[in-house]
């Protein structure tokens, strides 16, 4: 069985794996669920400089900590920047990494360089009116207004969010991770939930950056919204205890 490390996205702390959790270990792996620094019950540890290198350190340090070895490390969302550097920096310690809906950042490109300009000015009007000018606030999660990515999601599940979630640290958004050239030949899978393998792979056809190293990894599909640890999370176990053998 496998030592399984879970990272949530944006907003979210250890508690966004509540329903994955306890099926992993049912099934007999090792599962520790993160939260990263300034975010949850670290909420207090906040400041101007969390950043993704702050929350790649959270992650080394608790696979050090623990004493962990051959680990599946799992990153949603907006995690995959420190999972990507967690895995740079220890990968003799990683056996695979595994993106939640979302993948690997090329080097220099900062986790808001993925959005479309539009978005990136909603988050700095956002964290300059709302955050103090270093935090992203919570975002309404508004069904109406994000039916793609909201998909699945019960009334309970939106209110549990809105309840639980946190201000994301900025930096995590705006500073670039460093990587090593090559970067290390760890084995990685997606878990593609609002898009799909076929897409990935005809991006990745036409020469775009962030899809073209995804087509070569162990694609699967997850049909659901952006949030399939609360929308899908019998189906999400059953997918990582597949890829964690």
């Amino acid at each position: 069985m496998a030592e399984i490390v879970l990272v949530p996205g944006f907003w979210l702390g250890a508690w966004a794996w509540d329903e994955v959790t306890p099926a992993l270990r049912a099934a007999g792996h090792d599962v520790y669920p993160l939260t990263l620094t300034g975010l949850a019950d670290r909420a207090a540890e906040a400041t101007p400089d969390v950043d993704v290198s702050t929350h790649t350190d959270d992650i080394i340090r608790l696979v050090e900590d623990n004493g962990l070895r051959e680990v599946v490390l799992v990153g949603h969302s907006g995690a995959n920047q420190p999972v990507t550097g967690a895995a740079d920096r220890i990968p003799e310690r990683i056996a695979r990494v595994v993106y939640v809906d979302a993948g690997p950042l090329p080097a220099g490109m900062a986790l808001i360089d993925f959005n479309e300009p539009q978005k990136q000015e909603e988050w700095r009007k956002q964290v300059a009116e709302k955050g103090d000018g270093w935090q992203l606030p919570v975002p309404p999660f508004d069904p109406a207004a994000d039916p793609d990515n909201l998909a699945g999601l019960t009334g309970e599940h939106l209110a549990r969010m809105v309840k639980l979630a946190t201000p994301q640290p900025f930096a995590t958004a705006t500073r670039p991770l460093d990587r090593p050239t090559p970067p290390p030949d760890t084995p990685c899978s997606v878990i593609a939930s609002t898009f799909t393998p076929e897409q990935v792979r005809m991006l990745a056809d036409s020469g775009n950056p962030v899809f073209a190293p995804m087509a070569a990894m162990d694609l699967r599909h997850l049909p659901t919204g952006h949030w399939p640890m609360f929308s899908r999370p019998v189906e999400l176990a059953s997918l990582l205890d597949e890829i964690a053998r």
